[in-house]
């Protein structure tokens, strides 16, 4: 007959819940795993899946019961790093729509928005194509799977403790989320630029001939301009979307490694 002691049973449910509440935490925020068309259901599942697999190698603090008032500060330390390591990613796609926006605006777009349920808000069209590019470009780079390898590495590098984490990782995160309007109008740049520059003839061939009704005129010259950029513009974009890719996996990398706070010797 087995038996199992209880400081047996509580390791054995320290190895398991720790970890999966982390990687919970990042599959819940991070793209393309906190879409809202992933359903709950396959996120949790995923989230055991992978817990399962990266569990045995993860070293747990010995001696500390999970349910006792300092496991469950460790299993909300945990889902704190798992949330922000996944938000992190998810800046970068943040500012990638930003670049949507931008665009859509100079073109005259503005008004062509939708309800997008993954931000329970409202979202331009071409926020939405340039968000589906970024997807594709972040599956066709193996950035889901790099994301999770992150994610393994950061049990070394910042190991389950019962010690604090300090606040450098958040202010670096807060840091990255100021970078959002920067790098969508440094990404929207061009086709603000020649958008405008459209706009500035339109004027101009308004100016010389006022016979011509530029409100009539201008909205579906700008309108297919701005499409016609785009259809070209699309190419030379994986290059900057891989910089600011791999930008995001450098900064989920920098948040998974931010030493806790060690408590000082006592004299």
């Amino acid at each position: 007959m087995l038996t199992f002691s209880s400081q047996q049973l509580y390791a054995w449910v320290a190895m398991f819940i720790w970890p999966a509440t982390r990687v919970l935490g990042l599959l819940a925020t991070a793209p393309p795993f906190g879409s809202a068309s992933v359903p709950m259901l396959v996120k949790v599942l995923l989230g055991i899946a992978v817990s399962m697999v990266i569990a045995p190698d993860v070293p747990i603090p010995a001696s500390l019961d999970p349910m006792s008032m300092t496991g469950l500060l460790i299993l909300l330390q945990q889902l704190l790093i798992g949330l922000a390591m996944g938000l992190a990613m998810r800046i970068v796609f943040a500012a990638v729509e930003a670049a949507g926006e931008f665009t859509s605006s100079t073109m005259g777009l503005s008004f062509a928005a939708f309800f997008d349920p993954q931000t329970q808000g409202r979202t331009s069209v071409v926020s939405q194509i340039f968000s589906l590019l970024a997807t594709m470009v972040f599956l066709s780079l193996n950035g889901h799977l790099i994301l999770l390898q992150v994610m393994a590495e950061s049990f070394h590098t910042l190991p389950i403790s019962a010690q604090p984490i300090t606040t450098e990782g958040f202010h670096q995160l807060g840091l990255w989320g100021a970078r959002v309007f920067s790098m969508g109008l440094q990404l929207s740049l061009p086709l603000v630029i020649a958008l405008l520059i459209t706009n500035f003839a339109l004027g101009i061939l308004t100016r010389a001939a006022p016979q011509l009704n530029l409100f009539g005129i201008g909205f579906s010259i700008t309108m297919l301009a701005g499409f016609i950029l785009i259809g070209f513009g699309l190419p030379y974009m994986l290059t900057p979307l891989q910089r600011l890719l791999s930008e995001g996996i450098e900064m989920v990398r920098m948040l998974g490694s931010v030493p806790p706070i060690h408590a000082l010797p006592r004299p």
